[in-house]
C-alpha cells in the first residue's frame, strides 16, 4: 500500500517538495509550525516567505542561478511558477512581490486535493515512513536535537563561517604559485598569492576600515551565546584590527612558502585551497568574513593575483543550521543510513532561495519515488540541480561549507568552446536544458494518475 509522505516545513524547499510529491500522485502531510510559533526571521503565516530580499537574483541563463531557474521552470517547479506570476520589474534579475508570491504558493498548496496542511510543530523524527525535513536554517529546539541524535552528534552545524571562493581560471597565475608549506602534501592543492610590504600595507589599511554587513538579530544572539565558536573562526577583518602583524602570523603567514623559482619569501602570502576535484574552485584560506559583498570584491581584489578574480561565492558569517552532508546524504538528498528520510533546503548545505527550491524539488521527487517503490531519480552533474546535489553529497573540502549555484561545481565540458566565457556558459546552458527536458518527460509523463475524488483535509 502506498504511504503518505510527511514534509516538515513550508519554506521554499518544503513547499516545492510537497508540490512535486503530490504532482506524482502521492498524498502529502505538510507540517508548518507557523502561526503557533515563528522563527526569529519570519513574520508572516504564509508559505515560502521571503526574508532577506525580494530578489531571486539573475534571470540570465548565462549565469548559473539563472540557468537553475530555467531548469526548474522546464521541470514544472511551483516556486518558479509563482515567481513568474508575481514578478515585478527588476532589470535582468527576477524579483517578486513578496506578499503575492507567498500567498500564491500558499493557495496552490492548500487547495491541492492530495496535500493536507497541518499547522503544528514537529519535534521528533522517530515516526516511521517517508519524510522530507525542510525546517530551514534556523531549526532549533527538540527537532534540532532529534536531527543531531539521528545523524551523529558532530554532523550538525549551527553557524556558517565561510571564506570566499574564486574561479581558478580568473586568478593571475603570473602573480601566484603552487606550493604547500614546507613542501608537505600535494603542491597542486594550494595556490599562493604573495604580497610585498607596500601591497600588504595598502591591503591592511583597506581591510581594517572596510564596511561590514549589518547583523540580523538572531546572528547577534548567536554570537553572544557562542563567543568561543566564533573565536575559532574569527572574521579576517576582526583579526586584522588586533594588530598590524596579526595576519602575517596567522592566515597570511609567509613562513615555509618560498617562491619555488626564486627561493624568496614574500612579506605576506594569501593561500588558496582547492575546493573541488577538478580544481576549478579555490577558497581563500582563513578569510572568513562579515564584510559586505562589495567590500570583499574591492578589498580582496587588492591581492595582486586576485585583481580580476571572479568570486563564485562571497564569505559569510551568520546563524545557519546545516548538516555536514558529504557521506551523510545521497545525491537524491536521502540519508544514506535511513533511505526513507530526506532533507531539503539550506540545512543540506545549499545556499539561497532558488537553490533551496532545487533541493526541495529533488527531495520531493525522490520521496515520492520511495513511496511508490520506484528507483531514485539522480540529476547528473551536467545540470545545476545535479551539481548542487553532488556537491552536498560528495564535497571533498576538508571543512564542508554551504554552496550556492555557480559554474565552478557543474561538470566541465568535455570539449573546447570558442568565444570565451560567455560562449562557454551558453554551452553549459544548452547542454543542461537538453538533459532536464528529457528528465521532465521521463519522470512526469509516467506519473501516477491522481485520485480525483480524494477529499481535501486541512487542520
Amino acid at each position: 500500500m502506498m504511504s503518505k509522505v510527511r514534509v516538515i516545513g513550508a519554506g521554499f524547499a518544503g513547499s516545492e517538495a510537497a508540490w512535486q510529491i503530490a504532482r506524482l500522485g502521492v498524498e502529502v502531510e505538510l507540517f508548518e509550525m507557523k502561526p503557533s510559533r515563528y522563527s526569529p526571521a519570519h513574520h508572516s503565516s504564509g508559505f515560502a516567505e521571503l526574508v532577506c530580499s525580494n530578489s531571486l537574483r539573475s534571470a540570465d541563463p548565462a549565469n548559473a542561478v539563472g540557468l537553475l531557474k530555467q531548469e526548474l521552470a522546464v521541470l514544472g517547479s511551483l516556486v518558479m511558477e509563482a515567481a513568474h506570476a508575481c514578478a515585478v520589474p527588476a532589470g535582468s534579475a527576477l524579483a517578486v512581490d513578496r506578499h503575492r508570491f507567498s500567498q500564491y504558493v500558499t493557495d496552490r498548496l492548500c487547495s491541492h486535493p492530495l496535500i493536507t496542511v497541518v499547522r503544528k510543530e514537529v519535534e521528533s523524527l522517530d515516526d516511521p515512513g517517508v519524510t522530507v525535513v525542510a525546517s530551514g536554517p534556523l531549526t532549533d529546539g527538540e527537532l534540532a536535537n532529534s536531527i543531531s541524535a539521528l545523524t551523529g552528534g558532530n554532523s550538525l552545524s549551527f553557524y556558517d563561517a565561510a571564506a570566499p571562493i574564486v574561479d581558478f581560471s580568473s586568478v593571475d597565475l603570473e602573480k601566484a604559485y603552487f606550493a604547500t608549506r614546507y613542501g608537505k602534501g600535494n603542491p597542486d592543492d594550494y595556490l599562493n598569492c604573495p604580497m610585498t610590504r607596500d601591497e600588504y600595507d595598502a591591503f591592511y589599511t583597506a581591510l581594517i576600515s572596510a564596511k561590514e554587513a549589518p547583523l540580523k538579530e538572531f546572528d547577534s544572539e548567536m554570537q553572544s551565546k557562542d563567543l568561543a565558536v566564533f573565536e575559532g573562526c574569527m572574521p579576517i577583518e576582526v583579526m586584522a584590527r588586533r594588530g598590524y602583524d596579526t595576519l602575517r602570523f596567522g592566515p597570511m603567514k609567509p613562513v615555509g612558502l618560498p617562491h619555488p623559482e626564486t627561493g624568496e619569501e614574500a612579506y605576506a602570502v594569501v593561500q588558496l585551497r582547492r575546493e573541488n576535484r577538478e580544481g576549478t574552485m579555490y577558497n581563500l584560506v582563513g578569510f572568513q568574513t562579515h564584510l559586505t559583498f562589495g567590500e570583499q570584491k574591492r578589498v580582496f581584489g587588492m591581492i595582486p593575483a586576485l585583481a580580476n578574480a571572479e568570486f563564485l561565492r562571497y564569505g559569510v558569517m551568520h546563524r545557519n543550521t546545516y548538516l555536514r552532508s558529504p557521506g551523510l546524504l545521497a545525491p537524491d538528498y536521502s540519508m544514506n543510513a535511513r533511505p526513507d528520510l530526506f532533507f531539503a533546503g539550506q540545512m543540506t548545505g545549499v545556499e539561497g532561495y532558488v537553490e533551496s527550491a532545487s533541493s526541495g524539488f529533488v527531495a520531493g521527487v525522490n520521496a515520492a519515488m520511495r513511496a511508490l517503490g520506484r528507483n531514485s531519480v539522480i540529476f547528473p552533474r551536467e545540470t545545476v540541480i545535479g551539481s548542487l546535489a553532488d556537491y552536498v553529497s560528495h564535497s571533498v573540502s576538508p571543512s564542508f561549507q554551504p554552496m550556492n549555484a555557480n559554474f565552478g561545481i557543474i561538470a566541465p565540458l568535455a570539449y573546447k568552446v570558442k568565444g570565451g566565457k560567455k560562449a562557454r556558459n551558453a554551452e553549459y546552458a544548452r547542454r543542461s536544458i537538453e538533459i532536464v527536458s528529457a528528465l521532465a518527460d521521463s519522470v512526469f509523463k509516467a506519473r501516477v494518475i491522481r485520485r480525483k475524488n480524494l477529499s481535501k483535509r486541512r487542520l
